[in-house]
């Protein structure tokens, strides 16, 4: 992560902002950023299904940090099993969300580097594949595209052509079929104390 992080300081001022691994500290504001960002009804969508109650993948979760050091972006990436391969092996694969960078900041490329850092970082840690739901526009410019992910399904409503998904590894994907599951690490709970 370090060698990512000093390259996207070579393009930006670190006068500006910085992209960092996300730390226990960061929880409340990101959440607070997120609830911003993408309002109340985020915990509703398919892909917050694949997420509740599972940490995101190692290394893999990042965020913008102003001048200050508060987070302005964050994005997140999780590891889910994408369908199964021809040979009915689970294929797994890394869902990406959410990408959000707080209002007061917007259209400075922090969204962008945020995702060039995630893609870069999904790449030196061997991951095969990224899939995501979001506007195409946005993030074809990244390479994800409707077509990559055309036989996989999100489980729960969502709109297929906005269901991407960006090959790490040439034909990672190719006859993956099937609907995502979660196969991250589960969240650890704190034990519960009973009354004696």
């Amino acid at each position: 992560m370090a060698a990512v992080v000093d390259t996207l300081r070579a393009f930006f001022a670190p006068s500006t902002f910085v992209i960092d691994s996300e730390n226990p500290g960061d929880v409340v504001a990101r959440e607070n950023l997120l609830d911003r960002a993408m309002g109340p009804g985020r915990r509703r969508k398919s892909s917050e299904k694949l997420r509740r109650g599972r940490v995101p993948a190692e290394g893999l979760a990042l965020v913008a940090r102003d001048v200050d050091g508060h987070v302005i972006g964050t994005v997140r990436l999780w590891n889910v099993e994408a369908g199964v391969n021809r040979e009915g092996q689970a294929v797994p694969a890394l869902l990406l969300g959410p990408l959000a960078v707080d209002p007061a900041y917007e259209g400075k490329g922090i969204g962008g580097t945020l995702m060039r850092a995630a893609i870069e970082e999904a790449k030196n840690r061997g991951h095969g594949a990224i899939l995501l739901v979001g506007d195409a526009a946005y993030y074809e410019r990244f390479g994800f595209f409707a077509a990559r992910a055309q036989h996989l399904v999100m489980p729960g409503p969502f709109e297929r052509n906005r269901f991407l998904a960006l090959e790490l590894k040439e034909g990672w994907l190719e006859g993956a079929a099937g609907m995502l599951v979660a196969s991250g690490r589960k969240l650890a709970l704190p034990p519960v104390r009973r009354a004696a």
